[in-house]
């Protein structure tokens, strides 16, 4: 037994000395962590993003944050609306770096989809948040941010191939290359498109490709051209005939009940903001050369919708605020009194509007 002893004391020894090594050597958590700096880009970058530069990338750079010893740190960098206090940000990059590429196509796609309107340049604050994991105190703290430097980015709106059908016509000399399109938003076969048609009356067909083919010919199977029904393939049978022109038409082709219709449109703007509020329509006028209705008039703090010929049978209003049209949507809002230029675009698949305070 005492040899025993003899051996468990000099152990017990060592192990003091070891703890006593390790209390030594152990990290402590600076008291005042050191944020990142962002250095590059530099604060009041402007820049407009385009798909022609889609493939290419923002590089971000910071300097490394400072915890007091060498921690393993976990960088976000974030990007919010200007003044929001960062309250609702969106995650543009996560690393262990400090530096992060972002791609342009997928900045543009989150800033579309967090409510960015494309075409309008938006004022945005970046900053990096440096965090430690597994740090439990109440007296030390493991989150850091940069000072936010602000950016000026205007996004663009992401071009869908939507399924479409070409609309040659006596408007356009029959030419494809010359030809507008109705679209099919939803994939679904049903297709719909507004064309200004110049004439008093006109003729046209859709085909499903840029070109002549018989099977690819969709017209109208009754000699007046005026039935309804649609003939898909074998040339498509008879052109589609429209009168009432010259004006701006609505017109919709249903591929999977082989129907067609067409309605001649007038829009204009009507709602709480403008002088007549929700009695009667302020008019819009149509810019040919740009293929969009404009007005320029006085409204008041309130809201606004898009109608056609003095109806509530078409309208659009804005169910995301997003600039983006939807039949019977939401009223659309107008934060102040003011003159102001309103462009409705209906030329494209999706339909769009702007607001400028002039």
């Amino acid at each position: 037994m005492k040899r025993i002893a003899f051996y468990i004391f000099p152990l017990l020894g060592m192990l003091a000395l070891v703890s006593c090594e390790k209390d030594e050597t152990r990290a402590v958590l600076s008291e005042n962590p050191a944020g990142p700096a962002i250095t590059s880009p530099s604060s009041g970058t402007v820049k407009v993003l385009t798909n022609a530069d889609s493939a290419n990338s923002i590089t971000f750079s910071w300097t490394a944050a400072d915890f007091g010893f060498p921690a393993g740190i976990n960088y976000l960098l974030q990007m919010d609306k200007a003044g929001n206090n960062f309250s609702d940000p969106i995650i543009l990059a996560a690393t262990t770096a400090t530096s992060a590429s972002v791609n342009i196509y997928d900045l543009d796609n989150k800033m579309l989809a967090s409510g960015y309107p494309e075409d309008v340049e938006a004022q945005v604050e970046i900053r990096v948040r440096a965090i430690i994991y597994g740090i439990n105190s109440s007296t030390f703290t493991d989150t850091v941010y940069s000072s936010p430097i602000t950016m000026k980015i205007t996004p663009y709106l992401i071009i869908v191939n939507y399924p479409k059908l070409w609309v040659p016509g006596s408007y356009c000399g029959w030419d494809h290359s010359a030809a507008d399109f109705l679209y099919s938003v939803k994939s679904d076969n049903k297709y719909q498109g507004y064309i200004w048609f110049p004439d008093e009356n006109t003729e046209f067909k859709l085909t499903k490709v840029a070109g002549w083919e018989p099977d690819n010919t969709i017209g109208d199977p009754d000699a007046s051209g005026t039935s309804g029904t649609l003939q898909i393939g074998n040339w498509g049978g008879n052109n589609i005939k429209v009168s009432g022109g010259p004006g701006y038409f609505k017109i919709n082709a249903d591929l999977n009940e082989a129907k067609y219709s067409w309605m001649k449109t007038d829009w204009g703007v009507i709602g709480s903001a403008t002088a007549d509020g929700w009695n009667s329509d302020q008019n819009m006028t149509y810019d040919v050369a740009n293929k969009v209705w404009t007005v320029t008039l006085d409204l008041v703090q309130g809201e606004i919708k898009f109608r056609a010929n003095d109806s509530w049978d078409l309208n659009y209003g804005d169910d995301g605020a997003d600039g983006k049209l939807d039949p019977g949507g939401a009223n659309i809002a107008i934060p102040a009194a003011g003159n102001y230029t309103i462009t409705l675009d209906l030329s494209q698949a999706i339909y769009k509007y702007k607001i400028k305070k002039n």
